[in-house]
């Protein structure tokens, strides 16, 4: 429960599930870093709509750092160490993220945590993202930190089927949610963003999901 604003200390952590952790704001402080070390990573990776498997586009738009990136294409959904569109290995990632991550999945009882892939994902309004597994990655036993900007976002967080019972999640710029243990294969996506404008990012919203993939 989110404490009120006469509580000091901000908002504390939310635990939703057993080993699934929401950290509201926990990423406010360094948006500023966050962004100045995106707009190399889009340079030398822009933005892009991947084919699904099945040859659709996907709606939502990405990218990747790190030394793997999660790329799909009609040989399947995959980690990568090069950008199919430059050839060139992806973008290093950079400290800020490294340090936001390590210090998010701490917070949610994760230590260590190491990432090397981090999926950026770029939502307009009425984009979305169906609920799914993270399956791609080598081991399923290091957690998911996913950083929230911009324009909300509602989360599904969902059973081990894709036809259980999802919580709707509200996050706002700033937010961290981590997922991992016992929770990391819970299906999971976001409804349709809602049309805004943010003050900061504009009508958008982007989302880092950072990973241990290899």
């Amino acid at each position: 429960m989110i404490q009120s604003d006469l509580d000091l200390f901000g908002p504390q952590p939310q635990r939703l599930a057993s080993h699934t952790v929401l950290l509201p704001g926990f990423a406010l402080a360094q948006v500023e870093r966050l962004l100045d070390a995106l707009r190399p990573v889009l340079r030398a990776a822009p933005f892009r709509h991947m084919r699904t498997p099945g040859g659709l586009h996907m709606a939502v738009a990405l990218t990747n750092c790190g030394s793997l990136g999660w790329v799909s294409d009609a040989k399947g959904y995959r980690y990568s160490p090069t950008d199919p569109v430059s050839g060139e290995p992806w973008p290093a990632l950079p400290e800020a993220l490294l340090d936001l991550a390590g210090r998010a999945a701490a917070a949610a009882g994760f230590d260590a945590f190491i990432p090397d892939a981090c999926l950026v994902n770029h939502y307009l309004p009425g984009t979305r993202l169906s609920l799914h597994q993270d399956r791609d990655e080598a081991d399923f036993g290091q957690p998911i930190v996913s950083v929230s900007l911009g324009l909300p976002a509602v989360f599904l967080l969902g059973g081990f089927q894709r036809s259980d019972k999802t919580r709707r999640i509200a996050l706002s710029h700033g937010d961290v949610l981590v997922w991992g243990g016992e929770d990391r294969l819970r299906f999971h996506g976001v409804l349709p963003i809602k049309p805004g404008v943010h003050p900061r990012m504009g009508e958008r919203r982007i989302n880092l999901t950072l990973r241990k993939a290899g």
